[in-house]
């Protein structure tokens, strides 16, 4: 890799939070796979990987033709001829044009596309030119939404070339006799090799700070710890070696000599040799999976279009009723079809793809303000259907940091003495300074109080050594006495103790002790803590020279604990989303007990864990029931994780996924809502639709609540349109059985239909009432429909009693006396469609305990003064429009009055009985 080579820059690399800073800018992980693969494909490579473990290092440099010098460069060359880069391809964009059209297709879109086309066939210039505009502008709105989210999405990923160090062996040289493994007498030579042309066989030289490019098997390894949480979600460094330990060992994240690409080295140096590269690598394998473009579609796709076809379905009904109605009564079938077209148009919700692309980007805009980038606009009305979040830990619900939580003596009391003896070994120490130790000397300011430079002076070290898995320091207090400082596994240090000390004076380590000392450690690792036992041992000054023999007759001090702790927000924002309605389960591939303890510390009751191994067990209809009542997944790979939330999705529910590593990249793929954060994994971010740009989990809350206030604007629309449309027709029906002349012009249904689809323009911006987004909200199409069923005859009865007062109080009631009726029609038409928009956006009492917002009040009322102009200005003889009497108006807002009454009637009823929403 291109890294400085001094001590500093390694410390930087020991916060886990710089590793990831580090992960993102990693050019190899900036692309993903383009084809998609089976759900079994990591289980195959899994598979190879443990032969590969399990071989020894000969026959797998033999089977890839390799040697322990790496390779020559005319090998490399032909390698990569033959393998191909050391990439996985970008999930690539879509080209503009094909954006615009999946912007465009939907049910609604298409049919007003058609009506569009049929109104400029029959010279209705002005209808077509509507609907045209109301497709371009839904379409336009959309596509350019999305393409800004997604450009600052891309802007996300910090692209840096990155190299890696290999052996190169000289052309010409030949492995000596009996180097089966071809090592050459010259020695190879380290060079820096991009990644993308690494190749299988290479063999890598590894340090601190190193991210792993490729599937790598080691070779050597001196006390090498690895960073895997963004594979496995594991917080703490995994411990890897040269050999695989246990045989039987099955899951290829948990061998011993098999390391992954994008992981990191955290410390300690190595050889290895490429084992697979690009698309072939686990990383690679999970890629295709995300890259996959025949994503299913989401809870708002299906809605919207089971919406969209039960209007469809409705209309295809009405219309034809209303064409053989009229042209059997009146004999004019081409002025019947005119008008059963203008019925067809008036009909169709043709604003819907308008209203709902405005409110999906009027939320859009609230989440930027809350610094949430969102990808794809659907996603926020699934943010509001969500009824179950599935999280990781590591990183997401946790700080991905190690702190030091507790440092108890050997009686299971907070002892200032331990963290002080804890520090003087984490300070001393000359090696590479790991995650524990900076945990230890960030836990406070002991340094200051303690004055070390003043009152201890380094004398001597024991290295720590994974045969004795522990290290010592020996330092002189104020030239006196000498204190040897040990600190390391437990086992190991209490092997070397013969002392427990207690207050101030020391007692035996008898077996009643020493099981009391394993009891109080098993405590803690039952908490999820990562326990490291601490001990001394005092000296005489005059001895300078110090060895491993000198770590016996050790007296016990204590314990230090370490843990991942939670973010500040996690609580609260769980305990937000549970408050409404959302139920939270823990998919995490670290080890139950870490996971039980922050589900404790952040108040989710974590019940009965089920891991990974159980899921094996299981069938998916088992599982699928078994996740209903599990809250906390642990030791899960990522096909657990996708398969959870597949099963979750398949059970009925609108499923979230909030993750950050490359295990949680095939479950945010699969989700009806994916959730990342800016400091995730790139692939983790590709298979998201919203990112988090801030580490304040509160945003989620706000961001179910804007989703749910969004929904309910979109319902408005539809079940305000759908409503007002079928009492509509329902009117035009009875009135055509009767009167001799058509109730109102083709014109006049076009005219009524703009100014009622301009009224509701404002619904985006409109209040939602607190009491309708407390719990998740889901498409329904047949309450709609009931909906539609129930108040559309509601505006009929009060039409059917204009019918009456403009034919038999005005005299209406001749083909010549047509224009007043259809006049009068024309005005009360305007006028209820007007009202029902705030009759229906609220079930309260409107005007009184609930109010529109003002640019959707004041819309209503422009459109109102415009319907009653029409006939009343100037312009009537254009629209075929006359003056009203006087006394129609009063009889305007008796009639008025009285739907307005019987619809909030219809409206406590209608809520008692089948509830609002």
């Amino acid at each position: 890799m291109n890294r400085a080579r001094h001590p500093g820059f390694f410390a930087r690399f020991l916060h886990t939070r710089a590793i990831h800073r580090l992960f993102r800018r990693m050019a190899m992980l900036e692309s993903l796979a383009g084809t998609s693969i089976s759900r079994e494909m990591p289980d195959v490579l899994g598979k190879t990987l443990t032969e590969a473990a399990r071989a020894e290092p000969a026959d797998v440099l033999r089977s890839l033709a390799s040697h322990a010098d790496g390779l020559t460069e005319p090998e490399a060359r032909a390698a990569l001829r033959r393998c191909g880069p050391n990439e996985v391809e970008h999930e690539k964009p879509l080209p503009w044009w094909q954006h615009l059209w999946h912007c465009y297709r939907n049910p609604f879109n298409l049919l007003l596309t058609v009506l569009a086309a049929i109104s400029w066939a029959t010279d209705d210039i002005k209808a077509a030119t509507v609907i045209t505009a109301m497709v371009v502008l839904s379409t336009g709105l959309r596509f350019w939404q999305e393409s800004r989210s997604h450009e600052a999405a891309d802007k996300l990923k910090s692209m840096v070339s990155s190299t890696a160090t290999v052996l190169r062996r000289a052309q010409g040289d030949a492995p000596a006799a009996g180097q089966a493994t071809g090592a050459s007498a010259a020695g190879p030579r380290r060079i820096e090799v991009p990644i993308r042309r690494l190749v299988p066989g290479e063999v890598l030289v590894l340090s601190a700070g190193d991210m792993i490019p490729a599937d790598l098997r080691l070779l050597s390894a001196k006390d090498l710890f690895v960073g895997q949480s963004a594979m496995t979600g594991e917080s703490m460094p995994v411990e890897k070696f040269p050999a695989q330990r246990d045989a039987k060992t099955i899951n290829p994240l948990e061998l011993d000599n098999i390391l992954f690409m994008g992981t990191n080295v955290v410390s300690g140096s190595a050889t290895a040799v490429v084992l697979a590269t690009g698309k072939q690598t686990y990383f690679g394998a999970l890629a295709q999976r995300v890259s996959s473009t025949d994503r299913s579609p989401t809870s708002f796709q299906t809605g919207v279009n089971r919406v969209s076809w039960l209007l469809i379905r409705f209309m295809a009904i009405m219309v034809p009723l209303v064409l053989l109605l009229n042209g059997f009564t009146k004999g004019d079938w081409l002025q019947a079809m005119l008008f059963a077209l203008s019925i067809a148009v008036g009909m169709t919700p043709e604003m819907l793809p308008m209203i709902v692309t405005s409110t999906l980007a009027r939320g859009a805009v609230f989440l930027s303000r809350k610094k949430v980038i969102v990808k794809r606009l659907d996603a926020i009305q699934n943010f509001g259907a969500m009824d179950v979040l599935c999280t990781d830990k590591t990183g997401t619900l946790t700080q991905d940091r190690i702190v030091l939580a507790q440092h108890p003596d050997a009686w299971g009391n907070e002892s200032a003495q331990v963290l002080k003896m804890a520090y003087l070994n984490s300070y001393y120490q000359t090696g590479l300074k790991n995650l524990l130790d900076v945990a230890v000397l960030k836990h406070a300011d002991v340094h200051r109080e303690m004055n070390v430079a003043q009152d201890y002076a380094m004398v001597d070290e024991m290295p720590f050594d994974f045969r004795r898995r522990r290290m010592s320091v020996v330092v002189a207090e104020r030239d006196q006495r000498h204190l040897l400082v040990c600190k390391g596994a437990v086992e190991e240090v209490l092997a070397a103790c013969t002392q427990v000390q207690r207050a101030t004076a020391s007692e035996p380590l008898t077996p009643e002790l020493l099981a009391r000392q394993q009891s109080l450690t098993g405590a803690l690792n039952a908490q999820g803590l990562r326990v490291v036992a601490v001990a001394v041992r005092e000296l005489p000054p005059e001895k300078t020279d110090y060895g491993v023999a000198d770590e016996s007759a050790l007296t016990l001090v204590g314990y230090v604990a370490f843990l991942d702790p939670p973010k500040e927000t996690t609580a609260p924002a769980l305990a937000a989303l549970a408050s409404h309605g959302i139920t939270v389960k823990i998919l995490t591939g670290d080890n139950e007990a870490v996971t039980a303890k922050i589900c404790h510390d952040v108040g989710l009751a974590p019940g009965k864990v089920l891991l990974g191994s159980d899921i094996e067990a299981l069938d998916d209809a088992r599982l699928a029931a078994v996740a209903e009542t599990t809250t906390v997944f642990a030791k899960l790979t990522p096909a657990h994780k996708e398969r959870i939330v597949r099963l979750l999705k398949g059970n009925g529910h609108v499923v979230g996924y909030l993750g950050d590593g490359i295990n949680d990249a095939a479950a945010l793929h699969v989700a009806d809502i994916g959730i990342s954060v800016d400091t995730a994994v790139d692939i983790a971010k590709e298979a998201a639709d919203i990112i988090l740009l801030e580490k304040n989990l509160m945003v989620l809350d706000q961001g179910v609540l804007e989703g749910r206030r969004t929904f309910v604007n979109m319902l408005k629309y539809i079940r305000m349109t759908a409503s007002s449309n079928f009492g509509n027709v329902l009117s035009v029906l009875l009135a055509s059985a009767f009167i001799p002349f058509l109730p109102m012009l083709p014109m006049h249904l076009l005219v009524q239909n703009l100014l009622y689809d301009v009224s509701q323009a404002a619904i985006p911006f409109d209040n939602v009432d607190e009491e309708l987004v407390t719990r998740p909200l889901h498409w329904q199409p047949a309450a709609i429909g009931r909906f539609m069923l129930f108040f559309g005859p509601v505006s009929s009865v009060f039409d059917l009693a204009l019918f009456a007062l403009m034919w038999f109080g005005f005299g209406a009631s001749s083909i010549a006396q047509q224009t007043l009726f259809q006049s009068g029609w024309f005005v009360f038409g305007v006028l209820t469609q007007t009202l029902v928009v705030h009759l229906l956006r609220t079930p309260r009492m409107p005007f009184v305990q609930s109010r529109a917002a003002p640019p959707l009040l004041v819309m209503t009322l422009v459109i109102a003064a415009a319907g009653v102009f029409l006939p009343m200005g100037p312009l009537a003889p254009y629209f075929k429009l006359q003056a009203l009497p006087p006394l129609y108006f009063v009889w305007l807002v008796v009639l008025l009055c009285g739907y307005a009454a019987l619809t909030q009637v219809m409206k406590t009823w209608y809520g008692r009985r089948f509830g609002w929403l």
